[in-house]
């Protein structure tokens, strides 16, 4: 199908962005990447009055340190971010989430923030956004503001974003020698998660010493595994204290059934992959 017809601009600058979606209204859209945004538009699912292209707003690509925190740019590719050295370093999980995401060609396209900003609760990047406890700076008319992920992240497809704000830069605080491993499972390859599960931990020796986990696709925005997250802390990586933690990490969740599956599938996935992925960390 052919998209319902609309207004297009590029800014070179965020202000310009900024100011080209205040003007524009709610009726705007904005075009990062454009992995989901196109086919919504050409199956006509949206019709918006204006799309504002970031894709000449250099300040937006890249990654970076920052003290404490690696600084990634809204519109660095997936590309960018599976190969950079420093997220290898510091962000480990970010790297192996990447690596899940749809297909080379994809990957090539699609964006670290454009994926955020989607907040698709099957997209492959927000649980581990939240396992990282990453921070979302956000730019509008009022100047710029930062959201936790825990915040940022409202219901299906939603955000804290309001339509004249766009997200600028994603905060991960470095995780340097922590352990990562992301868990998906999927009907066939390159499909969007069914269940899948981001693990950080910090390991003294075979000991857990500090662990963080997010589920995706597992309620209609990512959730923290806290009960896992608590039950591991201080035990000996052996298959029986994994198995046991993994055993609650259903707990607190309501993930949607659908023609994948039902609720309570959807929470064994989680318990069994939850076991799988600290398993695999903690002998990465």
């Amino acid at each position: 199908m052919i998209p319902a017809a609309f207004d297009y601009t590029a800014p070179s600058t965020v202000d310009e962005a900024v100011r080209a979606l205040a003007e524009a209204g709610e009726d705007a859209k904005v075009l990062a990447g454009g992995q989901s945004l196109l086919p919504v538009l050409r199956m006509r699912l949206a019709a918006p009055t204006t799309i504002v292209d970031l894709g000449k707003i250099a300040e937006l690509r890249g990654v970076r340190e920052d003290g404490n925190a690696l600084v990634i740019g809204s519109m660095t590719t997936h590309y960018d971010v599976q190969r950079d050295h420093l997220v290898a370093e510091h962000a480990a999980l970010l790297a192996r989430a990447t690596d899940t995401v749809a297909d080379p060609q994809v990957r090539h396209r699609g964006t670290f923030g454009g994926a955020i900003a989607h907040a698709d609760p099957a997209g492959d990047l927000l649980a581990p956004a939240l396992a990282l406890d990453a921070e979302m700076v956000i730019a509008g008319p009022g100047g710029r503001r930062t959201v936790a992920a825990a915040e940022f992240f409202q219901d299906f497809f939603t955000t804290s974003l309001a339509p004249d704000e766009i997200l600028v830069e994603v905060r991960v605080p470095k995780h340097t020698g922590w352990r990562a491993h992301y868990e998906k499972f999927n009907r066939v390859a390159q499909a969007w998660s069914m269940v899948a599960v981001a693990v950080t931990v910090r390991a003294d020796g075979d000991t857990i010493a500090e662990a963080s986990i997010a589920l995706t696709n597992m309620s209609s925005v990512p959730v923290r595994a806290s009960s896992v997250e608590q039950a591991l802390v201080g035990q000996a990586a052996t298959a029986e204290a994994i198995r046991s933690a993994a055993a609650h990490a259903a707990e607190g969740t309501n993930p949607t059934p659908d023609g994948n599956a039902d609720v309570e599938y959807r929470q064994e996935l989680a318990r069994v992959l939850t076991g799988r992925a600290v398993s695999a960390a903690m002998s990465g």
